[in-house]
């Protein structure tokens, strides 16, 4: 993949750290918005081996309360002004559904992929923007928004209506232009959590598409509630299932753990690559 010149490679799976300038976040250990705060977490981030940061200010979490793109956009600045004074070669995906946001970031700060929960159902302009940008993005499955969507999980067979949405998504997608695309099944967003297992059972029938597979599984309900825990006591589940996600094909891991990612990802790769299946 072409990530503004540089060629990313997704052999070994990468590890994408996440850094939530919010307050509110779903997981209060990922939550940081003081500056010293958040040079601390993006620091221990990269010494655990994150191979790119994600940075978003708009909480995503059921029920989440919208802020505007002004509030966003502020949140943001403060962070990737202290991420790239001490880091500059650090890649940085900025985590918004605006394209509004996405043409600030990568125009002034030179953000190297977007991240877009929504698949640019919140912004029409969102994909011209990347035309545009040239840059890598992510597209992520959710019916709805974060503030609605628990009322949208109803599905006749939850995989194929994701892979019939990636299809459509990523036809159009091509024909802007737009290549370097990382699909997310989206987990938690508009599904339950019956769901989520079954996405990620069958995880390999997104690899139809030959593009790079996310998986952001960390922490969340699924894990948690199955667990009878708390996502501060979800670490231990987090790495079971970014295992599994590994082994089904994923090449991204979306955490907020990156050392314990690093790990599964140089374990899992060793396994392959002895031959064992």
């Amino acid at each position: 993949m072409n990530c503004r010149g540089r060629l990313l490679s997704f052999e070994p799976a990468l590890v994408m750290g996440i850094l939530n300038i919010t307050p509110d976040s779903f997981y209060a250990g990922s939550r940081k918005t003081i500056p010293r705060e958040i040079l601390k977490k993006a620091s221990q981030m990269i010494d655990e081996g994150a191979d790119i940061l994600d940075i978003g200010a708009y909480s995503s979490r059921p029920g989440s309360v919208d802020i505007s793109e002004k509030e966003e956009y502020a949140r943001l600045v403060t962070a990737l002004e202290i991420v790239r004074k001490n880091y500059p070669e650090a890649l940085i995906s900025v985590d918004t559904f605006r394209s509004g946001i996405a043409r600030k970031v990568v125009g002034e700060f030179g953000v190297d992929m977007i991240n877009d929960i929504s698949g640019g159902e919140l912004d029409s302009e969102m994909f011209d923007t990347i035309a545009s940008l040239q840059v890598p993005y992510t597209i992520m499955h959710m019916k709805g928004n974060p503030a609605n969507m628990r009322e949208h999980t109803a599905y006749d067979d939850v995989v194929k209506e994701i892979v019939n949405y990636f299809s459509e998504k990523i036809h159009h997608l091509n024909k802007l232009g737009i290549n370097d695309i990382i699909i997310d099944p989206g987990f938690g967003f508009a599904k339950t959590i019956e769901q989520n297992f079954q996405i990620l059972s069958q995880m390999q029938a997104f690899g139809i598409f030959k593009q790079p597979m996310m998986a952001g599984i960390s922490r969340k309900s699924m894990i948690y509630k199955t667990l009878e825990g708390s996502p501060m006591e979800a670490l231990n589940g987090s790495t079971v299932l970014h295992t599994i996600a590994l082994m089904k094909g994923a090449c991204i891991l979306r955490v907020h753990d990156v050392k314990e990612a690093r790990e599964a990802v140089l374990l899992v790769n060793r396994m392959m690559d002895s031959g064992i299946s």
